[in-house]
């Protein structure tokens, strides 16, 4: 049965994107006015800081695949390759 949720996209729609994607930042952005009625003001700096953070973000995420590789054969780069292609569907 999970599986059959999780292929028919009810786990997406349980979780969120995260907040540091596009999707998830307007998703996120809205639930913070709400929740804490935001100003103006603060919706602008919230989204600001959101942005910085998914720029450290991707960031992080390009260093460390760099790093990675740099340790991996031939071979291995491209198994490491795949399983990133895996992560992210």
């Amino acid at each position: 049965m999970g599986a059959l949720a999780m292929n028919m996209r009810v786990h997406a729609r349980m979780h969120p994107p995260p907040f540091w994607t596009v999707e998830g930042k307007a998703v996120y952005v809205e639930r913070m006015k709400k929740e804490l009625d935001l100003t103006p003001v603060q919706t602008g700096q919230l989204e600001t800081i959101l942005d910085d953070f998914a720029k450290y973000y991707r960031t992080v995420l390009s260093d460390g695949k760099t790093r990675i590789m740099q340790i991996l054969t031939d071979d291995q780069k491209q198994k490491f390759d795949r399983l990133l292609q895996t992560q992210k569907h």
